[in-house]
């Protein structure tokens, strides 16, 4: 199927299933902040907002694996090396527990000074450590979920992945009043709603793999890890970390700035709009992990010109998206906003900065198609720069130098200048390497002789 069927219809069976599983995921935190705003208020939110930092980091964890285990999985199922994608798989699975119970003990153990690292004040603590800490405790689970879906994805199997995420996030929605409103746990009702609803995933995830329904076997005796298998898994998802470590980085500086510029309100203002945008981002993410085993496994075979026109496309597939969603953040901020409180200085702050914010949206789309080329071909410096460059290399700066000239307006200002700056270098690096493979010195295999050598 990666081999020879045609790139539009693949793009759109890949990418649909991941897309639906996306934001279904992106929905865990949208109604966990929607039932928090409406029922605990704006310390609650802020709450969330604080300890979001350090649940972005363990997720981190998670993307890497599974980042760069399914960029090894494509290759080798490319090369048609069906063992070597096995032996993946299982260090990816390992990797997985391991690096969730590093993430349990450390976190827990540095939970106030993160938080407070993280821009907690009195006020949001209390909250901010009832969320957190359920999400430590379920932190193997959460990484092993990531994990497993991705290297679904990464052997076509798509639906499997969507149909992960369906099962947590309508188990969440189905818990979160429960636990929230009925027994009356506040935030941490919504952590404990989260962290079971991933565990259902993981049951459903490992299922599948002990089924012998996937493509790829699973085996206690490949959780062994060997060393180039780890590296190389590290080598490729570490832009996913590093990324999601930037904006984790980011999240904790844009809390503690505006803590300086408002207190709580800014704070709480910020992770609406936030969890909001992000919704939109996960199509945007779900065309990139579509996407991704197209463009490994046709690198790994040789059929650059497959490379060339998937990549066309899913860079006008994200873009579409982003652009939509644009269009909906700026013509309705206020009924967006009124769905998680309908404080009138809530609702006044975050339609100036929903708007302020969607303006760098439609090239955001691009960024992340840009990114996920480099970690599917295994250019792992490519990519973790062009993970970093948006976060750090430029928002950052820019958000501390606004924000000093011109307080919270500088602050909403920082992330479309930071969205132009990040498509400009993200299309130069892009289109060198689209050139390189145009003159690349070995012959592209055509489809029907490479069907042949399988």
């Amino acid at each position: 199927m990666l081999a020879s069927e045609k790139i539009g219809r693949l793009l759109f069976k890949l990418s649909v299933p991941a897309i639906i599983g996306m934001m279904v995921h992106g929905l865990y935190n949208l109604v966990d902040t929607i039932f928090v705003g409406q029922f605990t208020g704006i310390l609650g939110i802020g709450g969330i907002t604080i300890a979001f930092p350090i649940q972005m980091i363990m997720m981190g964890i998670g993307m890497t694996i599974g980042i760069g285990g399914a960029s090894l999985i494509s290759r080798r199922m490319g090369e048609r090396d069906n063992e070597g994608a096995s032996l993946a798989l299982g260090n990816m699975v390992a990797l997985s527990l391991v690096t969730g119970i590093l993430c349990m003990i450390a976190g827990l153990a540095f939970m106030d000074p993160l938080l407070r690292l993280f821009g907690a004040t009195d006020s949001l603590m209390p909250n901010a450590e009832a969320y957190i800490m359920v999400i430590l405790i379920g932190s193997p689970v959460i990484t092993f979920s990531m994990v497993a879906s991705s290297s679904a994805r990464a052997e076509g199997n798509a639906k499997v992945a969507m149909n992960t995420m369906l099962i947590g996030a309508i188990l969440n929605i189905a818990l979160d009043p429960v636990f929230i409103v009925f027994l009356d746990l506040g935030v941490r009702g919504a952590a404990i709603a989260t962290v079971l609803s991933i565990t259902a995933s993981s049951i459903f995830l490992l299922r599948y793999y002990l089924s012998g329904k996937s493509e790829i076997t699973f085996r206690l005796r490949q959780m062994r890890l060997k060393a180039g298998i780890v590296r190389e898994i590290f080598a490729v998802g570490i832009s996913d970390f590093a990324r999601t470590a930037a904006m984790s980085l980011t999240s904790a500086l844009f809390n503690n700035i505006l803590r300086t510029l408002g207190g709580e309100l800014p704070i709480a203002t910020f992770g609406v709009i936030f969890r909001v945008m992000s919704f939109v981002f996960m199509p945007m993410i779900g065309i990139a992990q579509g996407a991704q085993p197209i463009l490994g496994f046709n690198y790994g075979a040789k059929q650059f010109r497959r490379v060339k026109k998937s990549l066309h496309l899913a860079n006008r597939s994200a873009t579409a998206i982003s652009v939509v969603g644009f269009l909906v953040f700026f013509i309705f901020p206020t009924p967006i906003l009124r769905i998680f409180n309908d404080d009138p200085q809530l609702i006044a702050m975050g339609k100036y900065a929903m708007r302020m914010l969607a303006i760098g949206l439609p090239l955001v789309g691009y960024q992340a198609i840009g990114t996920s080329l480099f970690q599917a071909i295994g250019k792992a410096k490519p990519a973790v720069f062009l993970a970093m460059s948006r976060q750090v290399l430029f928002l950052i700066p820019m958000v501390i130098i606004l924000s000093k000239i011109f307080g919270l307006t500088g602050v909403w200002t920082s992330f479309p200048a930071a969205d132009i700056v990040s498509f400009i270098v993200t299309f130069m690096m892009v289109t060198y390497e689209m050139k390189r493979l145009t003159h690349h010195p070995e012959q592209e295999m055509s489809t029907a002789s490479f069907q042949g050598k399988a």
